[in-house]
């Protein structure tokens, strides 16, 4: 059974070719969401066991979004990943992918970080 991810960033070409690869594996279904306001609604509808959500976007910032998810009873325990571009590579690899109690890629990310990232965090 393919594994639901949902991915919000407003670089909707980033989102794209996120999806594209990680569907291409044959393990995912993706759907894609570019506003944060609209995340929960799209959450709500799709029941995804993993969100990629972005930090920085001009209508509503990541953690709000997240905060949002944590109070919602239908989505409530979902699982989420951050994507930043205020971080480096080499500060998240420093935490072991982990800041503040949260998991975070940093930006740009590649197809088997994020794989990586899904295998971890789903397996909890």
């Amino acid at each position: 059974m393919k594994k639901k991810i949902l991915l919000v960033d407003d670089e909707i070409d980033l989102t794209l070719i996120m999806k594209y690869n990680l569907e291409r594996t044959g393990r995912f279904e993706v759907r894609t969401e570019s506003r944060g306001r609209d995340a929960l609604a799209t959450a709500r509808a799709f029941l995804p066991d993993l969100i990629f959500l972005d930090i920085m976007m001009p209508d509503m910032p990541g953690d709000d979004v997240a905060a949002l998810i944590e109070k919602d009873s239908v989505l409530a325990g979902t699982k989420y990943v951050f994507l930043t571009a205020a971080v480096t590579h080499r500060e998240v690899n420093a935490r072991h992918g982990d800041i503040g109690g949260k998991p975070f890629l940093a930006k740009p990310v590649n197809i088997q970080e994020m794989i990586a990232m899904i295998d971890t965090v789903i397996a909890y």
